[in-house]
């Protein structure tokens, strides 16, 4: 078998220290668990940036592009860089540089002590969000004239291509029809955004018809943003724009136990062969780095989400259930009612993983 490099991005705030402990996971699978994998850690982020002006250069780029089957990237964002300079060539030279048009984040509670909904359980907290990830309000595309001046005008356009949202909403019925979910949501805001999402709206239809077995159901972004809260069991694959689906995720994690509960995926569903970018969705935390309080939890269960990428799903399963069982007997950080740190909290977990 051909050995899979991972390169590893820790970037900024507390993404160095979770990623330390995805990596320790990593090579232990490498090590000990049987997977050909080869690790590459790259210098990249805030401190790189301060340092020598270095964003995402092109030649790294290329032997990502050439050499590697993921990349992990613990977090970018540092009040050192106010305009996120290099956050924003690292990660979109990642997501549009690789066309990873899929952003894929499952919402899943491993806890019933976790959901803050009353009367609600674990097993009413259980959907994956497929989220545009190229287009959308992110590409950029806009500007500003009569800046600093009580006249100053700020554009950004919503950019939406046919292309675009139908392939993102086809991916969100393979996965439903593959996963055996029986019913796809999308959320748009076509009664006031009427020439960008009346696309999505129009789309969403015609795909569904390709899929007679599932269930199809439109709604607004912010009444599903109620409906999530009001009762989430409802719900099993939502496919939306970028913007939305940047908010509706961070609500998702809070449904499962905060960001530090949460991973994600990009990829290219329509090429499994494409490097996939994995990354928690916690964020980088600024005031938490170097404490070792951090929740590392959502770096290990992204770790199984990007080894079910590679082809070993099984390991996905038997780190989610590793988490879970950190999770029953309280070997948790502090944000979750424990007293462990990031680093005893993970090592727990890759004790038990050992063990399983």
């Amino acid at each position: 078998m051909s050995s899979k490099t991972i390169a590893l991005i820790g970037g900024d705030g507390i993404g160095p220290e979770v990623t330390h402990e995805a990596r320790l996971l990593l090579e232990w699978y490498g090590r000990e668990g049987g997977l050909p994998l080869e690790l590459w850690d790259l210098d990249l982020g805030a401190e790189r940036y301060l340092k020598d002006g270095t964003t995402f250069p092109e030649e790294v780029k290329k032997k990502i592009h050439d050499d590697c089957a993921a990349v992990f990237l613990g977090a970018l964002g540092d009040p050192r860089v106010p305009d996120m300079a290099h956050a924003r060539d690292i990660l979109f030279g990642l997501r549009f540089g690789f066309d990873l048009y899929a952003n894929i984040r499952p919402v899943r509670a491993l806890s019933d002590d976790l959901v803050p909904l009353k009367g609600k359980t674990k097993d009413d907290v259980d959907f994956v969000v497929f989220r545009e990830n190229t287009e959308g309000v992110y590409v950029g595309v806009g500007g500003q004239m009569r800046r600093n001046t009580p006249h100053e005008v700020a554009i950004n356009e919503d950019i939406n291509t046919r292309y675009g949202v139908e392939r993102i909403i086809v991916a969100a019925f393979e996965y439903a029809k593959s996963h055996g979910r029986k019913k796809v949501h999308m959320a748009d805001k076509s009664n006031a955004m009427r020439h960008a999402h009346e696309l999505w709206l129009r789309v969403f239809d015609e795909v569904g018809k390709r899929y007679p077995e599932i269930e199809r159901a439109h709604v607004y972004v912010d009444a599903l943003c109620l409906y999530l809260v009001q009762d989430p069991s409802q719900f099993e694959v939502i496919v939306t724009n970028n913007l939305f689906g940047d908010i509706v995720t961070d609500l998702g994690a809070g449904l499962q136990g905060g960001l530090g509960m949460a991973c994600s995926a990009n990829v290219h569903p329509a090429d499994p062969h494409r490097v996939g970018l994995f990354e928690p969705v916690h964020g980088s935390a600024p005031p938490l780095a170097g404490k070792n309080v951090a929740n590392p939890f959502a770096a290990l269960l992204t770790v199984g989400a990007l080894l079910s990428f590679l082809g070993w799903p099984d390991e996905e399963r038997r780190i989610e259930a590793a988490v879970t069982a950190a999770l029953a007997e309280k070997q948790v950080t502090k944000d979750l009612g424990g007293s462990l740190g990031t680093d005893a909290a993970a090592a727990w977990v890759r004790r038990r993983i050992a063990e399983s």
